[in-house]
């Protein structure tokens, strides 16, 4: 089950800080466009989900790798859900159909990542 996980956080890892990155390094605003985004705000709000992103990519592995604060994993898994959910939300709600798909699969990682590893920390 170990295995698995790491393999889980790892994976979401690599997805995350990518499309965090992408976000951060050159926001594209079309997506906020269609939903009346007050337009001084849409490269905010892109970067804000960027980073929000990268972080969680970076809270489901750094700290078991350091050794240190393994109790950040579930609550950055926990981010990481909220984000997908965020999206899957924001794509319905505007016809966007095609990338629901994906955001259920890293729902479901988060909240596998979340749950297992949730599981060592008292309550």
């Amino acid at each position: 089950m170990n295995v698995l996980l790491w393999i889980l956080q790892i994976l979401l890892a690599l997805v995350f800080l990518a499309v965090g990155g992408i976000k951060l390094a050159r926001p594209k605003a079309a997506l906020l466009d269609r939903m009346g985004a007050l337009a001084p705000f849409r490269p905010v709000t892109i970067k804000a989900i960027g980073l929000a992103e990268v972080l969680g990519g970076v809270g489901v592995v750094l700290p078991m790798l350091v050794g240190v604060a393994e109790g950040v994993v579930p609550w950055a898994a926990l981010g990481l859900a909220c984000v997908m959910v965020g999206a899957a939300f924001t794509h319905a709600n505007q016809g966007d159909y095609k990338p629901l798909a994906m955001h259920a699969v890293l729902l479901a990682m988060a909240v596998a990542v979340m749950v297992g590893r949730s599981a060592h920390l008292p309550l």
